[in-house]
């Protein structure tokens, strides 16, 4: 009986010896493994969500005067004088908003039909002259806003304040530098128009940039080659 209790504990000991090496091992194994690459960091690009106002009727859409706007896309959206009666004619057009203008909206009003359609005018003064600038449309009631889409209501300059001072610096001049991304090309000369070809690594815009075009070409979203673009 002795032998036989010696022989059980020799066998238990051998099966507890085997699982510890094997334990051992495989602990070895996972430290010796290359770990898996970590997926490369979202660009903080993404993160940004730009408040809207989301106006449906002409007292909401007020809320514009309360806060300065910037222009979103800079020579897109046409101004037209606004003179002491009150009035505009959107057949004369002053000019276009520059890309990232900040404005101080004085009112928002109901202004000339178009199209069938009472443009909604928002009121604001530059070199001490008053302007308005369509932000939406009614008819028969019926209320559409485009200001969210056209405007900033907060300070770009906070949303995206992850950028470096340097490339804000070039923003602000309307400049565009190799090593910037396309959004920050937009913010400074306006939207380009992409051309024919590009991909989503290797990219190349048209940008009309208030009549001095320039040809942007972006790898990764990088500007890698700055020149001359098409004259209209």
């Amino acid at each position: 009986m002795r032998q036989k209790i010696q022989i059980a504990l020799l066998f238990a000991m051998v099966v507890a010896g085997v699982r510890l090496a094997w334990i051992l091992w495989e602990r070895h194994q996972d430290s010796v493994q290359p770990k898996p690459q970590q997926s490369t960091a979202l660009n903080p690009d993404y993160y940004v969500a730009p408040k809207k106002l989301y106006a449906y009727d002409l007292k909401s859409a007020k809320q514009l005067t309360k806060q300065p706007v910037w222009v979103k896309v800079g020579y897109a959206y046409p101004y037209f004088p606004y003179d002491s009666a009150k009035r505009t004619n959107l057949d004369h057009e002053a000019g276009k908003l520059l890309p990232l203008q900040q404005l101080n909206i004085k009112d928002v009003v109901g202004g000339p039909v178009e199209h069938g359609r009472k443009q909604i005018l928002a009121i604001f003064e530059q070199e001490g002259k008053s302007f308005a600038t369509p932000v939406g449309a009614e008819q028969n009631g019926d209320y559409k806003f485009y200001s969210d889409d056209m405007l900033f209501i907060e300070d770009p300059h906070q949303l995206y304040k992850h950028w470096p001072a340097d490339v804000w610096q070039e923003i602000d001049r309307h400049h565009v530098k190799e090593g910037m991304s396309e959004l920050q090309a937009d913010f400074a000369i306006g939207m380009g128009l992409l051309e024919p070809g590009s991909d989503d690594i290797d990219r190349t815009l048209d940008y009309p940039n208030g009549g001095n075009p320039l040809k942007i070409s972006f790898h990764h979203d990088k500007a890698i080659q700055i020149g001359p673009g098409p004259k209209d």
